[in-house]
């Protein structure tokens, strides 16, 4: 069961549709000083299965079945703190990125027990038949033949709509900043930081010593 801390960690969310560039902008922003890009596929690959946590994790995967929410963030809670205790993730300076997590309305809920989420940039992307191009482009780039599918590629894009995008409404207006996802890269990336450099949790830290 999850803890609240007594000062909660301050968080930025990118949220968007499989194919936004969410992942892209957060792996840009992790190399930034004071931002740690945290994307829960990350915390999956660099689980121990030896720990206790672990091992629920395995019983789940081992039997094909989903991750219920409340270990999925018990896991990745444990893996932040594993971070911090290693001075890789250092929550007194540092913003975490979250990339991929929470994943729909309840695991927000419960991420907001012991994170300050100050700002939600969400990638828009309309048109679906970009962002399967892109998924297609980028499955096969890796590899990765099977998520190349029209199947899996559709299932996927529908699921997001079902579950990960209702947290838009779980975030008050004012927190959430819409961004073209259709546009490149580069400029995606300057909407981002134009906006973060503007919140007064940011402009509070900046001249603190890295």
């Amino acid at each position: 069961m999850i803890k609240a801390l007594e000062v909660k960690r301050p968080a930025f969310l990118i949220l968007g549709a499989p194919g936004s560039g969410k992942g892209t902008q957060g792996k840009i922003l992790g190399t930034i000083p004071r931002f740690f890009h945290c994307a829960c596929g990350d915390v999956f690959r660099s689980l121990d299965t030896r720990t206790q946590i672990g091992q629920r994790f395995v019983q789940f995967s081992r039997r094909g079945e989903l991750v219920p929410d409340e270990l999925t963030v018990d896991l990745w809670k444990a893996q932040v703190d594993n971070w911090a205790e290693g001075h890789v993730y250092k929550p007194d300076i540092d913003f975490l990125v979250l990339d991929g997590i929470p994943r729909n309305v309840q695991q927000a809920e419960m991420i907001d027990k012991f994170l300050d989420v100050h700002q939600v940039f969400h990638l828009s992307c309309p048109d679906r038949s970009e962002l399967a191009r892109r998924m297609r482009k980028r499955a096969l780039k890796e590899n990765r033949l099977d998520d190349a599918s029209e199947e899996v590629i559709q299932h996927r894009i529908s699921t997001y709509e079902a579950e990960t995008k209702p947290m838009l409404e779980h975030y008050s207006e004012a927190l959430v900043t819409q961004i073209d996802a259709t546009r490149p890269p580069v400029e995606v990336l300057g909407k981002i930081i134009s906006k973060v450099v503007t919140l007064p949790v940011y402009q509070a830290s900046s001249d603190q010593v890295v």
